[in-house]
């Protein structure tokens, strides 16, 4: 039996830096992976999803490129040649993620990795590595940074429908996709599936808006952009059951409506990874399918056993899973000091017409503050000559008394890089003078948050708790 100082359970974007940055600091650390390593960012989220962006993008600049003289035609994508370049990245950073970790010293364990006891682990045959023998280790510290996987609807005909993890790996673009939810995952394959050219994207979900959680002067805004796209809404839709046909699929509605198509896909949120980790016989705590945390030191309820990422439900974002691993890997091997402000982590939406938000939203800030609220609506330079739809939707959050900028949020081209940006400015909590004696950079979409003077409007604050 190997002993160590910190075995981590996952290789994640949370496990990797955290087992990185113990080993760094002395510690003897080993990590266990099942599948992926570099987690569900590198292999089924963020980066292939932008990469298929980016194609879905090049169609639409191809088609725009004719009003500024290019004499260019878009021919029908190939659909392959994205999968298997995608396929080649992505076996590139896997190799990345385990040369970082051979260097760092951290020990590697390919299998599904299970508790014994508090102190014990056992890891055993898996996806990747299906004849390997049982191994034991124990260690003082146990990390769980398992991640999250895709949650199916319970309906009838559920087993007829594919998840994210499946859309990276389909053998062929639909050309009618049903895409059912309307998070970050919904939204942005339906903008992926109709660049690329699918026929008939329909895009439903139960909520009146898409995107619950941000701002819902944005959510508006966005949702009016969806049909710009060729993609058709259907807002207030529960889904009852899906019907395989003989030339595809039935999607029924509670209702009576019926949709016809080639791929159901349900991007219908996540959950923690846990199911195989066995954590009753470590005596983890468990609530409503989550690790309990202290989110100040990601301790469990059992000393020596701690949880970051996703399996704790609460940020859910790939950098933020980094910093709780590096914050934790320096508590216990290393100086600590360091911090970090989760709050106001930036989040963006890679739809055609991306959203990036930083900071409160109107509707989280009037709980506690009286508001000025500045907002810009215009059409973007680039698409002047091109004719193409969709304004681009500029917010600041402000509070009246104080002046400092709470929030700021915006729609369209570049809008992740500028929040980037702001997210800076926010987290400095910098208030609305400074960004009024910043110069702008002119012709950008980005000086419009330098320029705006006037409040669109006031909001008293809807409760009694104003600072």
């Amino acid at each position: 039996m190997q002993e160590f100082d910190l075995f981590v359970i996952g290789a994640g974007s949370g496990g990797v830096r955290c087992a990185r940055i113990a080993a760094q600091n002395g510690a003897r650390v080993a990590i266990a992976e099942r599948r992926h390593w570099g987690g569900t960012c590198v292999n089924l989220g963020c980066v292939p999803k932008k990469l298929m962006v980016y194609a879905a993008e090049y169609g639409r600049e191809i088609d725009d490129a004719r009003a500024y003289g290019w004499d260019v035609t878009p021919g029908p994508h190939d659909w392959r040649t994205l999968i298997d370049a995608k396929d080649r990245e992505i076996e590139r950073l896997n190799g990345i993620y385990v040369s970082m970790l051979k260097k760092a010293g951290v020990a590697l364990f390919t299998g599904d990795a299970r508790f014994v006891d508090a102190n014990t682990v056992e890891i055993g045959p898996s996806e990747l590595d299906p004849d390997a023998a049982v191994q034991t280790v124990r260690a003082k510290n146990i990390v769980i940074a398992t991640g999250g996987a895709p949650t199916r609807l319970d309906i009838p005909g559920a087993e007829h429908a594919i998840v994210s993890d499946d859309a990276f790996h389909l053998e062929n673009r639909p050309e009618r996709v049903a895409i059912i939810g309307s998070g970050y995952i919904g939204i942005e394959f339906a903008g992926i599936f109709a660049g690329l050219g699918s026929q008939v994207v329909d895009f439903v979900y139960r909520q009146d808006l898409p995107l619950r959680g941000f701002d819902e002067e944005m959510r508006r805004h966005i949702a009016e952009l969806v049909p710009l796209n060729g993609i058709t809404s259907h807002p207030g839709s529960t889904p009852e059951r899906i019907e395989k046909t003989s030339e595809g699929y039935r999607l029924h509605l509670k209702g009576g409506k019926v949709l016809e198509t080639d791929c159901v896909f349900m991007a219908t949120g996540r959950h923690p990874n846990l199911t195989s980790l066995r954590l009753d016989l470590a005596g983890v705590e468990v609530t409503d399918g989550r690790i309990v945390t202290r989110l100040e030191d990601a301790k469990t309820n059992v000393p020596g056993i701690y949880a970051i990422g996703d399996v704790t439900d609460t940020y859910n974002l790939t950098p933020t899973a980094i910093a709780e691993g590096h914050l934790l890997a320096e508590r216990l091997f290393g100086e600590t000091g360091r911090e970090w402000s989760f709050g106001t982590t930036p989040k963006a939406v890679f739809f055609s017409q991306p959203l990036a938000s930083v900071g409160l939203t109107e509707e989280e800030a009037a709980e506690y503050h009286a508001l000025d609220i500045y907002t810009s609506s215009f059409t973007p330079m680039r698409q002047s000559l091109s004719g193409r739809k969709g304004k681009a939707f500029m917010k600041l959050v402000v509070d009246s008394k104080s002046q400092v900028v709470l929030g700021a949020h915006m729609i369209g081209p570049d809008s992740p890089e500028i929040i980037q940006g702001l997210a800076i400015a926010v987290t400095a909590g910098l208030t609305k003078r400074d960004l009024d004696r910043t110069i702008g950079l002119h012709p950008t979409s980005a000086e419009e948050f330098v320029t705006m003077r006037t409040p669109t409007r006031h909001v008293p604050p809807s409760s009694d708790k104003q600072n």
